[in-house]
Parts: structure tokens; C-alpha cells; sequence
């Protein structure tokens, strides 16, 4: 009696389901996805341009995130408009976009004489498209913690860092201790 009811109950499921369509975004919702990403992407290259006063900023990352989300989107289409026919992994979509933003990022880290720039930048580009890519996904709620949260780091802990630079050098320069960053004084 048992088999039987769950043999029905599976044959009922797999005969009123109507097809992939049912697991395909609509356009509005598609169109929603890519400004989400786009916002988020922005709103994190805003605090690149103004706060950082970096060149790299709101439309670039506005971009990049919009870029990662289309992807993924496109990607999802394509996997549920093809079901049975075409297999395909919208998370190997997922990985190529990161390697390409890998790729972009390197070209923003610039070594000038003895300094690093660029680094926090390129890591922000990199948060951006994991945020789109998030919202490609439908996880909303995740990509705007995650937005937060690159906010804190990019800001917060930028206050935090600075003051700490400032009482390191403070705090060094009145002992006469030689500081680690001038290699000519440990010598």
C-alpha cells in the first residue's frame, strides 16, 4: 500500500510538471536581478572613488557586477531552458567569470619603488563580482550582507588601520626606535 501511494505520488509529480519554463526567471525579474548587481556594484565603487579617492569606482564596479550577474543569469538560462538536452553547469560560468576579474585585477596592482598600490582596489573588483554572481543566483539577502560588510572593511577598518599607523609612528619615533619600514635605520 505504501509503494503504492509513493509510486503515484512520483508519477503524479512528474506528469503535471509542465516543463523547464516554470524554473526560468521572467524578464522583470531578470531585469531586477541585473540592477540589484548593478546598485551593489556601485555603491561598493562609490566608496573606491570618493573615500579612497581612487580612479577605479562607481561605474567600474557598477559594471563588474553587473557583468558577473548577467552571466550567471545567462547561464541559469540556459541550463533550465535546455533540460534533458544540453548538460551544462552554471557554476563553471561562475568560476570563468572570477578567473577573468582575477585577470583585471591584476593589471590594477602596481608596484611603485618600494609600495603597493592597487590591492585594495583589485580585492574590492573581486568582492563585486562575487556580489553579482550572488544576485545572479537569487541569494539577495547575501549579496547586500555581503555589500555591508566589504563597506565595513572598506571604510571601518581603513579608520582603524590609519590610527594604528599613526600610534605606531608616534609611539616609535619617541623612543628613537628605528622604524621597520625605513631600512636605513635598522642597518
Amino acid at each position: 500500500m505504501q509503494y503504492h501511494y509513493k509510486h503515484t505520488h512520483i508519477y503524479g509529480i512528474l506528469f503535471f510538471m509542465h516543463g523547464p519554463e516554470q524554473f526560468i526567471d521572467t524578464n522583470t525579474i531578470m531585469f531586477l536581478k541585473l540592477l540589484l548587481a548593478m546598485v551593489l556594484g556601485g555603491i561598493l565603487g562609490t566608496e573606491r572613488s570618493v573615500v579612497a579617492r581612487q580612479p577605479v569606482g562607481t561605474r567600474t564596479f557598477g559594471l563588474v557586477s553587473l557583468g558577473a550577474c548577467l552571466f550567471i543569469i545567462v547561464g541559469n538560462y540556459v541550463d533550465t531552458a535546455f533540460i534533458g538536452i544540453l548538460n551544462f553547469d552554471p557554476l563553471r560560468i561562475a568560476a570563468g567569470v572570477i578567473m577573468g576579474i582575477g585577470f583585471i585585477g591584476g593589471g590594477l596592482i602596481v608596484f611603485r619603488g618600494e609600495s603597493l598600490h592597487g590591492a585594495t582596489t583589485a580585492a574590492g573588483m573581486w568582492v563585486a563580482t562575487a556580489v553579482g554572481i550572488a544576485v545572479g543566483f537569487g541569494l539577495y539577502s547575501l549579496s547586500i550582507f555581503a555589500t555591508i560588510l566589504a563597506l565595513i572593511m572598506f571604510t571601518g577598518m581603513w579608520y582603524v588601520e590609519d590610527r594604528f599607523k599613526h600610534w605606531f609612528t608616534a609611539h616609535h619615533h619617541n623612543n628613537n626606535v628605528p622604524s621597520p619600514s625605513d631600512p636605513r635605520q635598522l642597518s
